[in-house]
């Protein structure tokens, strides 16, 4: 089935592939030639030359098939490099469509599908197996071709020249062809485990290289080595099942290959004393042998790379079958924006578990409220209370499912809208989003085209403009991965400054306001208020925070405690009905109320 994918990854590329099969074929039927060229030499030209008694007809002979052996090895020689740089052209080619498609549909699956494939096996997926499927492309068209043509010409001229020789080596042709089948299969199934191998170990260098700076905090530089070495252990461990039981195929062949030419060499013998066979035809007889016995050594290092090419390739055809899989999508439509002050945003009943259908607690149960177009939702509580889970519902980086209430947006169930139609209506700033190495200019932008001052308006709007200002070269100043050149505060800055640059209809923070200092906070807050009315267009805020300051002037505030609502109205309400939040107000603010 992988193999029946690939082939359809390389139909675009028939043309090329063709032309490259041909002249890789002329130049391996050339290269057949050569042994067939020595034995007339030796067997007509060399006998010829010494009946002739006449030194320069005798030499004109031989220096004629010399230079047809010349002739044919340049030629084989051009021909085979030609073939090759196509060879490599097409693999590269096919190979770079195949990780487009890999990438897309990584982009493209659900958050439940990202979790049960795990991001470590993805990136994985992403490199080493696309890797391998590249590299089995090329000697598809390389040794695919030379080996067959190699093995079965061979055979046949061979069988031309002495039919009884020929038969003597055929008889251990089984022998070697049922030891490639059986390591093979075996094959399959160890190359599997140690890419599952190597997506474990590519899992703790993630976490270990993200986690540098806690490591080294926490002095846990030897547990991590350990948990590190035994990850590598267990990928040698696998890697070596797999390499020993596939190298055992070429030990077994040798044996049978020279156990044939031992037999053939003793009844070439036997033959020549005997007067049936001329000693040229058994010395390119014993060419021919070494072309077969290369042809099936190519043979069974096709197959070694197959099995583990078709290992990687069903793992790439996973995602992309996953990716495919999802429940179609209506075409996007226009944004829907309507007039009014009623009811923007709506939870209705929602109920949502991780684990779907197959049990656990519910990670919300019974979430239900309404917020009018414009106003703002904050959303406050403890770890694991929830909140970030009514986000990813709102995005739909997760499904909800039939049976487990609504989200009406605009009075449309969100399940009906278009997750990128959804999405293009939405900015979001989280507290551990990423930042790429780039210009401040190129991070804010993200790829949206938007013009300098609207990249200027959103950093002056997240308190962004005075630290850019303060920079040699302002927003042309160089970020390093992950930001890791910028304090918490700058970072969360820019995030939220690429939150409101497309200026969208709802803006999400996700606690992006942590490493703020409460003055920055206070700014910040205002400007967002000011928003709404710009452009005509009201913007709806929804405000994750730890801090009740962050919250506090909200329209709709909802206290969630274990994936439950246990409070919900403005500050001043929640002040005398909630005594959860009352708690959290006066051991932050002492009671007050701060700006």
């Amino acid at each position: 089935m992988a193999l029946k994918r690939l082939f359809g990854y390389l139909r675009p590329f028939g043309k090329r592939m063709s032309v490259g099969l041909v002249i890789k074929i002329m130049g391996t039927l050339v290269e057949l030639a050569l042994p067939y060229i020595l034995s007339i030499i030796l067997d007509e030209a060399v006998p010829a030359a010494a009946a002739a008694g006449d030194t320069k007809a005798g030499i004109r002979g031989i220096i004629f098939w010399s230079c047809m052996m010349l002739v044919c090895t340049v030629s084989a020689l051009i021909l085979n490099i030609i073939a090759n740089r196509m060879a490599s052209g097409v693999a590269k080619d096919a190979a770079r469509n195949i990780r487009h498609d890999l990438f897309d549909s990584t982009m493209r699956l659900s958050c439940n599908q990202v979790d049960e494939f795990t991001v470590p096996s993805l990136e994985s997926r992403l490199t080493s197996d696309t890797y391998n499927v590249h590299h089995v492309i090329g000697m598809i068209q390389r040794l695919g071709v030379r080996a067959p043509i190699l093995l079965i010409g061979g055979i046949a001229i061979t069988l031309s020249l002495d039919a009884t020789l020929a038969l003597v080596m055929l008889a251990v042709l089984p022998f070697i062809s049922l030891t490639v089948y059986i390591v093979s299969k075996r094959g399959v199934k160890l190359y599997r485990s140690s890419q599952r191998a190597g997506d474990e170990m590519v899992r703790i260098v993630r976490e270990d290289v993200q986690g540098i700076r806690v490591i080294k905090a926490l002095s846990r530089k030897y547990y991590e080595r350990k948990r590190y070495a035994a990850s590598v252990d267990k990928l040698v461990g696998a890697e070596t099942r797999a390499s020993l039981t596939m190298s055992i195929s070429n030990p077994l062949m040798n044996i049978f290959l020279n156990l044939g030419l031992v037999a053939v060499l003793f009844v070439g013998a036997l033959r020549v004393d005997g007067g049936e066979c001329a000693p040229g035809k058994i010395i390119a007889f014993i060419q021919y042998f070494t072309l077969i016995s290369n042809a099936m050594l190519f043979v069974t290092r096709i197959f070694m790379m197959c099995t583990k090419g078709s290992a990687s390739m069903n793992r790439i055809c996973e995602v992309i079958d996953a990716a495919n899989a999802q429940p179609a999508q209506v075409e996007d439509q226009p944004s829907d924006i309507t007039s009014g002050d009623g009811d923007y945003l709506t939870f209705d009943g929602v109920d949502f578990s991780y684990f779907g259908d197959k049990g656990g607690a519910l990670n919300l149960s019974d979430v239900s409220f309404s917020l009018r177009r414009g106003g703002t939702l904050g959303i406050i509580g403890a770890t694991g209370s929830g909140k970030t889970t009514v986000l990813s519902l709102l995005m739909r980086f997760y499904e909800l499912p039939t049976n487990c209430g609504r989200i009406l947006l605009d009075g449309r169930d969100i399940r009906e809208i278009p997750p990128r139609q959804l999405r293009r209506r939405v900015g979001i700033a989280m507290q551990n989003d990423f930042l790429y190495a780039g210009t401040i200019e190129e991070n804010i932008d993200f790829g949206r085209g938007l013009s300098h001052e609207e990249i200027v308006r959103a950093a002056e709007i997240a308190q962004a403009a005075d630290f850019i200002g303060a920079l040699a070269d302002g927003y042309d100043h160089k970020i390093t991965a992950k930001g890791t050149n910028l304090s918490g505060g700058q970072k969360q800055r820019l995030l939220i400054a690429r939150a409101v640059a497309g200026r969208p209809e709802i803006l999400i923070l996700d606690d992006a306001s942590s490493a703020l200092d409460y003055r920055t906070d206070a700014a910040l807050r205002a400007r967002l208020r000011e928003l709404s009315g710009e452009g005509g267009t009201p913007i709806t805020s929804i405000v994750v925070a730890q801090r009740i300051s962050s919250v506090q002037y909200a329209d709709l505030i909802l206290v969630l405690d274990g994936g439950k609502i246990i409070g919900s109205g403005t500050h001043e309400e929640l002040l005398e009905s909630c005594d959860v939040y009352r708690e959290i107000s006066e051991s932050q603010m002492g009671g007050a109320i701060l700006d």
